[in-house]
């Protein structure tokens, strides 16, 4: 069988990633060709070889105890204090969603979660061991992010962009190998996007783009995902078939934890949900435990009827709007 090997990325030496101190996949340097059959470029991707995924760190936690926390968090943006005293336990093999109104701290928690955000008190916990106590490559074995923008280099494929998700796990004496780009590959196709491999990642669409990122946040292989609206530009069709993904790896043993603005997704796909308003966890539970027209109201505003959706069973929130 033939075989197809990306073409050399034309990248400008002048023009570099952002730095993400989290997750410097981005940042990382040119690794290695990806190759993959002709076949697999022209074929349909699948989803389900994502979950072979990395040994699993060796955990730090003393039983019971949560993987990744935030103790006493005060957080915000230069003067501006977001949240205060903010405790939140992510469970493990859990997949968390953060829902509430815009600008109630949401992503604030995030960015604080992963380390992309230094909080002027308290701390965030992962594996034993306050997160700020890591090197950035460690964390990054540990954590992976999708950070809600992202800016690629001008000029790079999908298959270089995706590769530096690989970076984390590469050393002075291991650089490039079949397990990267096997885990590349897959990556690749998980989100569908094998096909565009070779083109530049400045030519795709919004919501194109947007499944690339995903695509080199699971090419990282971590045990942990943290994403930030992971769904923004994707029509509605990309929307339920990345939140079954999210769902399978999330089956697989991995934990997730997502911001995510629809709150019937949230509902459906969530194993635990925590609802903030004003920079505070207002409740957090189950969904089919915690979610009622009357906390609706509270945190959203919105008047409505919960229903049981009838292909899951979860909650379902019917606005009721003027005339209700």
């Amino acid at each position: 069988m033939s075989t197809w090997t990306r073409p050399a990325t034309r990248r400008p030496a002048t023009r570099t990633a952002p730095a993400v101190p989290a997750v410097p996949a981005a940042d990382a340097p040119p690794t290695h060709p990806v190759t993959t059959t002709s076949a697999e470029a022209d074929a349909p991707a699948a989803s389900p070889a994502v979950g072979q995924v990395a040994p699993p760190q060796a955990a730090l936690v003393a039983p019971g105890e949560p993987r990744l926390r935030a103790e006493g968090l005060s957080i915000g943006y230069h003067e501006r204090i977001v949240s205060q005293g903010l405790d939140v336990a992510i469970p493990d093999r859990s997949f968390t969603v953060i829902v509430g109104p815009n600008a109630c701290g949401k992503s604030t928690l995030l960015r604080a979660l992963s380390r992309l955000l230094t909080p002027s008190a308290g701390q965030v916990v992962l594996d034993g061991k306050t997160i700020t106590s890591y090197k950035a490559k460690e964390v990054a074995r540990r954590l992976g992010l999708l950070p809600q923008t992202s800016i690629a280099p001008d000029g790079i494929t999908v298959a270089d962009l995706v590769a530096r998700g690989r970076y984390p796990h590469q050393k002075l004496l291991r650089q490039w190998s079949r397990d990267d780009e096997d885990a590349v590959v897959r990556a690749l196709a998980a989100t569908q996007v094998t096909p565009l491999s070779a083109r530049p990642v400045d030519e795709l669409s919004g919501g194109q783009r947007q499944r690339v990122w995903v695509s080199m946040v699971l090419a990282q292989e971590t045990e942990l995902l943290l994403l930030d609206e992971p769904t923004t530009f994707l029509d509605i069709a990309h929307q339920i078939e990345l939140l079954e993904l999210f769902g399978d790896l999330n089956r697989e043993g991995r934990t997730l934890v997502a911001v995510l603005h629809d709150l019937n997704h949230a509902c459906r796909y969530a194993t635990h949900l925590v609802a903030m308003k004003d920079g505070a966890v207002v409740a957090q539970g189950a969904p089919g435990e915690i979610v009622t027209a009357e906390l609706v109201e509270e945190v959203f505003g919105l008047r409505c009827t919960i229903v049981d959706d009838p292909v899951t069973g979860t909650p379902l929130v019917i606005p009721l709007g003027r005339r209700g």
